[in-house]
């Protein structure tokens, strides 16, 4: 028990430190740009490549995982972050303004690998350790997947600090630092088989046998698609046109994604579950639709023209219910997922969670366009309808074989 809470822990600081750079980075590139005058909408399709290489990083990240190691995965995740920032650091002012943005999409097709290839392997870690089972391993996700999210918030403030104190190069420069540090942490504490098994022979094995993990991974597509359609772009686009500034935008979302990340690590404390299938099924059934109900509270609100300040109450109360929900899910797949192949089921959920993202965030510029934040709204409300249906097919725990 004591050498699995180290391995935990030094898992757990490794990824803290890798999402702080994370946020930061995206802060960056996001105000750095804005400075230079790009649109709302360019800067979103910036981002669009970050969400597909996420996608590739989950399904590649799970199977290498399985192969090699679990530490291997940290290590690889955590070089490719420092390939990436220094690969942005070398953009040139004298590019022009389409050189610029190709420049960037690649370096953020390069984070986005990074990322999910790190989360896919510090998340199966925690099945790989064994700490505990039933609400004990819940606890340990829920607090895994909460203090990861308060870092990100975190990154968001320590980026606009950063542009602000040394700019965007030294930026860059000062998280590769510090990203090689981690490295150096991994290789001397992580056993380097760590997690590693049989990995899937064909592409067709890759994608999951277990029906509870393929439904899990649908419901996370559309929880995670209904929270992008609205984050991404609209609800900046829209705060900016309200007459915040940018510092108050960044501000929010910073916020916004701190209390999510609190709430996710007291999850366990909130439901207080006390067996297995009250997970699966009634809970987290019961959850989803709070949280359609909360959207659909905050969309009435937006059509009688209540103001900004009762929008953004609205979204501080659907952080607290989509951060349950978030935890839920994430509890579900690391107790779905079969030991033998952690890595490859985990990682092809997440490939799910990024796909949501990716429609997420093309629906927010898209929808926004059409028909304003109400419209992104009504579009996430139905998603998490979709969600709520999806996650009423999850079989019992008990019913599933490692």
């Amino acid at each position: 028990m004591r050498r699995s809470l180290s391995q935990y822990l030094t898992v757990t600081g490794t990824y803290w430190g890798f999402t702080l750079s994370d946020g930061a980075l995206r802060i960056l590139v996001l105000f750095h740009f804005f400075k230079l005058g790009y649109s709302p909408f360019t800067l979103a399709l910036l981002f669009l490549m970050y969400e597909v290489a996420g996608i590739i990083a989950n399904l590649g990240g799970g199977w290498l995982a399985t192969r090699f190691g679990i530490p291997r995965m940290l290590l690889l995740g955590i070089a490719t972050q420092i390939l990436g920032l220094l690969f942005l650091s070398c953009l040139d002012p004298t590019f022009g303004p389409f050189l610029s943005v190709i420049w960037v999409v690649v370096a953020q097709g390069i984070a986005g690998l990074a990322k999910d290839i790190t989360k896919t392997a510090s998340k199966s870690a925690i099945k790989v350790v064994k700490i505990d089972e039933g609400e004990g391993l819940f606890r340990w996700v829920a607090w895994f997947t909460g203090s990861k999210n308060v870092m990100k918030g975190v990154g968001f403030l320590l980026g606009g600090v950063m542009l602000t104190t040394m700019g965007f190069r030294g930026g860059l420069w000062l998280m590769a630092g510090l990203l090689g540090l981690l490295a150096v942490l991994v290789v001397f504490t992580l056993p380097s088989k760590l997690g590693a098994g049989v990995s899937s022979r064909t592409i067709k094995e890759l994608f999951s046998k277990s029906s509870a993990v393929n439904t899990i991974a649908l419901a996370r597509i559309f929880l995670f698609g209904a929270r992008d359609t609205w984050f991404v772009v609209a609800l900046p686009v829209f705060l900016y046109a309200n007459g915040w500034s940018f510092w108050e935008v960044g501000g929010f979302l910073a916020l916004w994604t701190m209390l999510y990340g609190l709430v996710q690590g007291v999850a366990p404390a909130i439901i207080r579950i006390t067996n297995a299938s009250a997970i699966s099924r009634s809970g987290t059934v019961g959850w989803a639709v709070a949280l359609a109900l909360a959207l659909i509270g905050i969309s009435v609100c937006m059509i009688v023209e209540m103001g900004v300040p009762v929008l953004i109450t609205g979204l501080l109360v659907f952080g607290v219910f989509f951060a349950i929900n978030s935890s839920l899910h994430s509890f579900l797949i690391v107790a779905y997922a079969g030991s033998k192949k952690a890595a490859e089921d985990i990682g092809f959920y997440y490939a799910a969670n990024a796909a949501g993202r990716l429609a997420g965030t093309f629906l927010s510029g898209f929808l926004y366009h059409q028909g304003g934040l109400l419209a992104c709204l009504a579009g996430s409300a139905l998603f998490l309808v979709i969600t709520a249906l999806m996650v009423a097919r999850l079989p019992k725990l008990k019913n599933i074989s490692s």
